[in-house]
């Protein structure tokens, strides 16, 4: 090929590979858009990709969604800014396409462009495009409209931003489900852009006609609404816009809707301030605690802590702890799950003696609830409680529970349980967990379930990185040791796994009179799996030992297992023995 046909060669290339019935080169070629502008140049990537791309039929969705997303970054391929808008036709097009994952990456595409362009590009380009969409005969088009609204609204003159407010009131009231789905989504995007006294006028009145829409589905999208409009609005305009609308909705027929609330509402008592939360907002979150629809109430019992923050604690004591005191024995397992992985955060906002005498009843019947997961909620909150009734009271009243759960059958209880422990040792002091704890630790390590062991091997390092190499010797070492003539090798290899991991904490001392000559014996061992567990141990244990006492006893056992007759062995040995080769020619 000739230098004056290069250029020609990438589009030429695009364009065969585009029109190529496999999917793959298709996609391979649009992913590559950005690559062929820059060889083409700005001027080219105007009069001929773009052009090409926007009358390009291709009607797989990967294409598109790939295409709506290289579009978007394309504004320095153009030209920059001020050629900007020769990227609005092809995703104009993409914009009314039936596959809504392709349709919202287009609408993201054109925001960021949009965003980039000029003022007078936007009046020229951008809001003539808007209007198009949302006057777009297939609903497609008029849902896509509605995501672009908050930029074009933004530099928009005087005269163009009044028609864009009656346009999204108009679409706000479309005949299409979807398209009131859409308006009522973007709303608080679009009102974030309009001026207070329109916002107060027009978009109060559109929102107020979303909330009446007759599809749930449009309601719950105007209550994400209410969220959003209540920051923009001043405390006043809001209690007397959005207030009896949430209060309303808490109690809508649809449980969709009611769930929306619940999940929105702690938001919303920013908004309104002190006063209307008290008397309005108490109750219907208090209503929707005690909804028939399990999901609601999951909804409303995962944001009680939140709620209670706001709120002072005699109102939360009086209003809020009653649900609670219903919800720990609710009939929905999900529901005592979604109150469980909240509740504890209550006790720093009660207080001491609301907690001793109101919560610590409630954590107790949770941890002893028959579901795992309630269990597991309860136990991974501990220390919150921990801070503000101290270990005394939390060791007398919850730990007679966890050591319950320590042997729960369901083995995700127990390692939860075991993940928890350092964390409580540390809370509770050397003392009281030699007394309470420390022979569960040692129990695990016996473990049928494999997860569990190994938590237990990690739960003794980390103990003794809590506590100490001296406190360890006195207390972990001497039972691990024991243990590694256990009759069952899995057992023993979990001896294998704790001393690897507690050599680097114990130091070279210990190490070597204590440690290694274990694992040296367990070399010896008839079962080739501990065999080659031990050519591991060694490999990680080598550095921390002197180089006298690598040639003295560690390569002498690895070279024996090297010749071992079973092949897993014979590697891993070797691979032991590799590594200390290449240390000791780095060194």
């Amino acid at each position: 090929m000739s230098a004056v046909d290069e250029p020609l060669y990438p589009i030429a290339l695009l364009i065969d590979e585009l029109k190529n019935d496999d999917i793959q080169l298709r996609l391979n070629s649009i992913r590559k858009l950005s690559t062929i502008a820059r060889a083409l140049g700005e001027e080219r990537t105007r009069k001929e990709l773009i052009p090409f791309l926007s009358e390009n039929n291709d009607d797989d969705d990967e294409v598109l969604l790939a295409m709506a997303e290289e579009l978007g970054v394309f504004v320095p391929y153009v030209g920059g800014v001020e050629h900007a808008n020769v990227l609005l036709p092809p995703l104009e097009t993409l914009c009314t396409v039936e596959e809504t994952c392709v349709r919202d990456k287009a609408v993201e595409s054109l925001c960021r462009i949009g965003s980039q362009m000029r003022e007078s590009d936007l009046v020229d380009s951008f809001i003539p495009l808007v209007k198009r969409l949302a006057a777009g005969e297939w609903f497609t088009a008029r849902v896509s409209a509605c995501g672009l609204f908050h930029i074009a609204y933004a530099s928009a003159p005087e005269m163009p931003k009044t028609e864009l407010r009656s346009i999204y009131n108009q679409l706000c009231q479309d005949d299409m489900p979807m398209v009131r789905r859409s308006a009522a989504s973007n709303l608080g995007k679009f009102a974030t852009t309009v001026e207070y006294t329109h916002l107060k006028a027009d978009i109060m009145t559109i929102f107020e006609d979303l909330t009446q829409d007759d599809q749930d589905s449009v309601r719950l999208l105007a209550v994400e609404g209410c969220a959003a409009l209540g920051k923009l609005l001043e405390p006043q305009d809001c209690v007397a816009h959005i207030l009896p609308v949430i209060v309303n909705f808490s109690q809508d027929k649809s449980w969709r809707v009611r769930y929306m609330v619940a999940n929105q509402l702690y938001e919303l008592c920013e908004a309104v301030g002190p006063e209307p939360t008290r008397t309005e907002l108490v109750p219907a979150y208090v209503r929707l605690l005690r909804d028939n629809e399990a999901e609601v109430r999951i909804a409303a019992a995962g944001k009680v802590t939140k709620f209670c923050r706001i709120l002072n604690p005699d109102l939360a004591i009086q209003h809020i702890l009653p649900c609670v005191k219903e919800l720990s024995s609710d009939s929905s397992q999900h529901v005592r799950s979604a109150l469980a992985s909240v509740i504890m955060g209550m006790a720093p906002v009660l207080g001491k003696d609301a907690t001793i005498e109101q919560l610590l009843p409630i954590f107790l019947s949770l941890l002893k609830d028959e579901f795992p997961d309630v269990r597991l909620n309860i136990i991974s909150k501990l220390d919150q409680v921990n801070q503000v009734i101290g270990i005394d009271l939390l060791s007398q009243s919850l730990l007679p529970a966890i050591v319950e759960l320590a042997e729960d059958r369901h083995w995700r209880v127990r390692l939860a349980i075991i993940e928890y422990i350092p964390l409580l040792a540390s809370q509770l002091g050397v003392g009281f967990f030699d007394d309470k704890l420390g022979a569960l630790c040692m129990q695990w390590l016996q473990d049928k379930v494999h997860s569990i062991r190994d938590a237990a091997a990690n739960n003794l390092k980390r103990l003794a990185e809590e506590f100490g190499p001296e406190w360890a010797m006195q207390h972990i070492i001497p039972q691990v040791l024991d243990m590694i003539n256990n009759s069952h090798y899995l057992y023993r290899m979990t001896i294998l796994r704790a001393v690897s991991l507690l050599a680097p904490v114990m130091g070279p001392d210990i190490t070597c009179s204590k440690l290694l000559p274990v694992v040296t014996t367990a070399s010896k061992d008839r079962v080739p799996n501990i065999k080659f567990n031990v050519a591991k141990v060694l490999e990680s244990i080598f550095p921390i030992v002197d180089q006298s006492v690598v040639e003295k006893t560690i390569r002498p056992c690895l070279v024996e297992l090297s010749e071992d007759p079973d092949v897993d062995v014979r590697y891993f040995s070797n691979q032991a023995l590799q590594a200390i080769d290449h240390v000791m020619m780095s060194s």
